[in-house]
């Protein structure tokens, strides 16, 4: 037999493999490397060593999950080269010999009920959910298990002291394990990203403490309250544009922005790391089928704006000078906007975006810098919206 070699944090890893309680909460702070530990230890330790078992896999929208544990779970089966697998896409059922992973949302707790005869399940972004949901998980969870003890497992960074959760955390019961952690546990951690949570400390002290301590806080001071979320992208716009935030470290985001009895329908297409120029050029070819469309990017990028202008796409620099953030702000917040609910990560940095609160309590006027690379694509094109004349696009002194 082939020999996996596999590296992991050892905070994480260990707990899930010594903990002999039936809930284990696993929270703390964003980088900590929780989502990992966990898929490597459902993957390796469960679907392909144990036998005769059903794992459910969760989270609240199944748009989330898929682009989430759905994702993580394959780019391990890639990456550890595992043989023997079958993948059902459709359905999101990951098979190893006798063993079952079913991906499963919950924003519909009926699809949960249709669930029987579970050993194990992982609820990821817990705090997403309610206590009835985790009631129904837990009621699932009580199938004949040859190999030990049915467990449940949820991950979360504790983002909502309102949550039932932090009832449990802080006074776990007999049945209960509690693992926290924070990117001081994770060694993969890229230094890039721990500069950003370290920079927290100055940037918000409600996001310090969420995302760096990994402690109990609530985000205040949301800045969007004027959106909601939709099945689909409308076919019957009355023009169609495109937001580009460009990144590489942080995500690169591309927002499909159109109008339609001045509201606003939003559609994120791309938010991924790593990517060159030449990479996004590729996904633009992809996903943006009329080269026309206007693209509004940010203009602190010229050469990657002209490279992909060479490519054949009406693409310009945003507008920025003095008050620029706040005054695109307030352009957005005069719209209805509408979001498709498979824009996962636009919608959780929606409900996150704040104004920045320093050590006092004093609320400035200015968004926290984490967490916001839709909110400044989406921003880039809506700021650039006349409000006077509807999808009229102003670029400097050029009309389009």
């Amino acid at each position: 037999m082939r020999r996996i070699e596999v590296q992991h944090n050892r905070k994480t890893y260990e707990f899930l493999l010594q903990s002999d309680k039936r809930i284990n909460l696993m929270f703390g702070g964003a980088g900590s490397g929780k989502s990992t530990s966990l898929a490597q230890f459902f993957l390796l330790e469960k679907l392909y060593k144990e036998h005769n078992i059903r794992i459910l896999i969760t989270r609240k929208t199944r748009p989330a999950l898929k682009k989430s544990c759905w994702l993580l779970m394959n780019d391990l089966l890639t990456k550890y080269d595992l043989p023997g697998h079958i993948i059902n896409k459709t359905d999101l059922i990951i098979t190893v010999g006798n063993n079952q992973a079913f991906f499963t949302s919950l924003d519909d707790v009926e699809k949960i009920k249709s669930f029987e005869k579970i050993n194990y399940i992982w609820c990821e972004e817990a705090t997403e959910n309610s206590k009835d949901d985790f009631i129904q998980l837990g009621l699932r969870c009580r199938g004949a298990n040859p190999n030990g003890t049915n467990k449940l497992y949820f991950s979360f960074n504790p983002i909502d002291e309102q949550s039932f959760l932090k009832e449990k955390v802080e006074n776990p019961d007999k049945n209960t394990a509690v693992n926290h952690s924070t990117y001081l546990d994770n060694r993969f951690v890229e230094q890039d990203y721990i500069d950003v949570l370290t920079g927290l400390e100055n940037e918000d002290i409600t996001y310090y403490k969420i995302y760096n301590k990994g402690i109990w806080a609530s985000p205040e001071n949301i800045i969007y309250k004027n959106w909601d979320t939709v099945e689909e992208f409308p076919e019957n716009c009355d023009e169609i544009g495109y937001g580009l935030d460009f990144g590489y470290n942080h995500p690169t985001v591309l927002m499909k922005i159109g109008m339609r009895d001045n509201e606003v329908y939003e559609e994120e297409l791309l938010y991924q790391t790593k990517l060159t120029n030449t990479d996004l050029i590729e996904e633009l070819k992809l996903l943006i089928p009329n080269k026309n469309k206007v693209i509004i990017a940010d203009c602190s990028e010229p050469q990657r704006i002209q490279e992909i202008a060479n490519a054949g796409f009406n693409i310009f620099p945003c507008t920025k000078g003095k008050d620029s953030v706040k005054i695109g702000i307030d352009r957005v917040k005069r719209f209805k906007i509408h979001i498709t609910k498979g824009s996962v990560n636009h919608i959780k940095e929606k409900q996150g975006y704040k104004w920045k609160q320093d050590k006092n309590g004093n609320v400035l006027d200015e968004p926290v810098k984490f967490k916001d690379d839709s909110q400044d694509a989406e921003r880039y094109y809506l700021g650039e919206v006349s409000m006077e004349e509807p999808m009229v696009i102003r670029i400097g002194e050029v009309q389009l």
